[in-house]
């Protein structure tokens, strides 16, 4: 189990993680998202114990990360996946890790394996595609068998094929009852993947939830509608307090604030014809990106700020 409390980490005057609490059980894939510079890279860092918080505790199977005898064993880590010596091979990388934990040589081989790396385990590392390289990290992490495992973007690099590999594996640790982190940019994955996420914007906890749940109260979903008769019923449905916005086709609306049921049986009932009537559901991403709108560091020029809530805490209050 992996547990943040009350974590705080300043950097002089910049606070990179503002009193962040969330617990990653075991048993399940827990997703941890952000904006760039959210905090999340400098949260597995502490965890890790490679930095010092500034206040609070980060712990991993109960245990601050030095007080582990014997870490690799018991917490496996990607965070830089080209931390390797370029000249060494994937299995003298591997080797010597193992030689450090008394870890047994075959399980190299095993691990080698189970990325896919076992052809090319004795050419240099420096030769790598960016793909094998996350393979290798992926190898790295889990060389100790460990019941935590903390992988930071492991995606980045892989094919299509690879995803699909790090989807599949990802579960099947968690059903092996391991405590699994990973950090993704890449929503379509998570929500494919995870059972749980944590969100951060600013270093502050967002979110706590399950995919579901975040999805679910998000607000935004509207419901496609197409009907030879669209601007009559974009009339009526103005009558129920539905608002429907013409579409890319003269026969087509996009309408908030009614359901598919409702509008069904209103065009029913006035006789109208219906060609398409469907719920458009909130995605990951749109929740995600609602949900982070007031926390992300850079913005494109299609982006605009979200407006200011009246009801949130004034800045510096405590939340």
């Amino acid at each position: 189990m992996i547990e943040a409390r009350g974590l705080t980490k300043r950097y002089g005057a910049k606070t990179a993680v503002d009193d962040l609490s969330f617990t990653v059980r075991p048993g399940s894939v827990t997703g941890f998202l952000g904006p760039n510079g959210a905090g999340k890279s400098t949260t597995m860092r502490l965890l890790l114990g490679l930095d010092r918080p500034t206040s609070g505790q980060a712990l991993v199977g109960g245990k601050r990360y030095r007080d582990h005898r014997a870490p690799l064993r018991e917490v496996g880590a990607l965070l830089e996946a080209r931390a390797v010596h370029p000249g060494r091979s994937a299995r003298a990388h591997l080797l010597s890790l193992a030689r450090t934990e008394g870890v047994p040589a075959r399980r190299v081989d095993e691990v080698l394996d189970l990325v896919g790396l076992t052809a090319v385990a004795r050419k240099r590392v420096g030769s790598f595609s960016l793909g094998m390289g996350q393979r290798l990290g992926i190898a790295t992490a889990l060389l100790g068998d460990p019941a935590v495992v903390m992988l930071d973007e492991p995606v980045n690099g892989l094919d299509p094929d690879g995803v699909l590999w790090i989807r599949g594996l990802l579960r099947g640790l968690a059903a092996e009852g391991r405590a699994v982190l990973v950090s993704s940019h890449l929503m379509s994955e998570m929500a494919l993947t995870a059972d749980h996420l944590v969100v951060v914007g600013r270093g502050r906890l967002l979110a706590d939830t399950t995919v579901e749940e975040l999805v679910a109260r998000t607000r935004g979903g509207s419901v496609v509608v197409r009907s030879p008769q669209a601007q009559r019923l974009a009339v009526m449905l103005a009558g129920v307090g539905a608002v429907a916005r013409p579409g890319d086709a003269p026969d087509l609306l996009e309408v908030r604030g009614a359901e598919a049921p409702r509008i069904g049986e209103l065009a029913a009932r006035h006789g109208l014809v219906l060609h398409e009537l469907h719920a458009q559901q909130t995605s990951l991403e749109d929740a995600y990106m609602t949900l982070t709108r007031d926390s992300r560091e850079y913005l494109t020029d299609g982006d605009s700020p979200a407006q200011p809530d009246l009801d949130a805490a004034p800045a510096g209050a405590p939340r």
